[in-house]
Parts: C-alpha cells; structure tokens; sequence
C-alpha cells in the first residue's frame, strides 16, 4: 500500500477480500497429468468428470452461445481446490490456451456461494473493462464464468456461484 492510500482502497471490487478457491491447469492428457501430480506430489484422490451437455449448458464464448464438451479433475491441497482440465469437443478458451500457450497454469478462482453477488461481480468487472471470456452451467445448482483481466490481473479469472455438492462424479483416480 503507497503511503497516500486510504485502507478502504483495498476492499476490492465487492466491498471484502475475495478467497482464492481453486487453482487451474489446462492440459492435452487429464489422466497423464493427474498420474503425475499424485506420483510427484501426493495429490489425490481426484474427483474426475465429463463435462458435456446436458450436464454442462448455456455455455457462451465471447458473448455467443457454443457447446463444447471438457474433462475436469478435481483435488484439495489443504484448503486450497487445484483442478485440471482437457478439452475435447467444440471452441472454449480452453483450446484456444493450449493452442497459443500450450500446457499450463490457466485460471485462478474466486468463487461464490450467492447468485446475486456473482452476478454483481461480473457487473463490477464489467465496468472495468473485464468482459466475460467464457461462461455457463454445470447441473442446476453451478454458474461459472471467466473474465478478461490478464490486462489488469496477469490471470484469467474465474468466479460464479453454486455448490458442486450434488455433483457426482464420474470416477475418482486413484
């Protein structure tokens, strides 16, 4: 904090420090990836799901609506969420990261439980100049959008809202 600047500047966007949730890495092979991490750093066990419709829907790419299908694993690392993901079907900005970056770290998360407040945070970033990338719907209960702040955050963000307590998931490893 610069000497002139008053504690209030750093309540952020909604008013309160938001929580890192999870971390996230986009990959060309989920399973290769995840064998790694588990041999290599005692990660696991991983909750791992097909994401595609109807499961996964309303899904936009800049503003358009597109389908793609993804794999996505899921593990904690004490309190902190680490998920892979590989996409498969269809444009997502996923691919598009694999193609220009190749593999590697992709989005830091800070998700919410409150619908409301979501929706408010995307406006809030809106205003910004930080657009929704990408978004949609898994199940009913889990919005998830990403925002353009690599200009003003270095990261793509992600936020939304819902619990992934109903989520289910299509086989854990190991």
């Amino acid at each position: 904090m610069e000497a002139n600047q008053s504690p209030e500047a750093l309540t952020g966007l909604l008013g309160r420090q938001l929580q890192i949730s999870q971390i996230a890495v986009v990959c060309n092979d989920l399973q290769k990836t995840m064998e790694q991490y588990t041999t290599l750093l005692g990660w696991g066990p991983w909750n791992v799901y097909r994401h595609e419709p109807p499961r996964l829907h309303d899904t936009e790419l800049n503003g358009k609506p597109t389908q793609y299908t993804m794999l996505g694993a899921e593990t904690h690392v004490g309190e902190m969420g680490f998920e892979l993901l590989q996409p498969l079907e269809g444009p997502s900005i996923y691919r598009e990261w694999l193609e220009q970056r190749g593999e590697g770290l992709h989005h830091v998360a800070v998700m919410l439980h409150d619908f409301d407040e979501s929706t408010r945070l995307k406006e809030r970033f809106a205003e910004v100049g930080a657009s929704v990338l990408m978004g949609g719907r898994i199940g009913e209960t889990i919005e998830f959008y990403y925002l353009d702040t690599e200009p003003s955050l270095k990261i793509i963000l992600e936020s939304g809202s819902g619990h992934a307590i109903d989520l289910v998931p299509d086989y854990v490893y190991p």
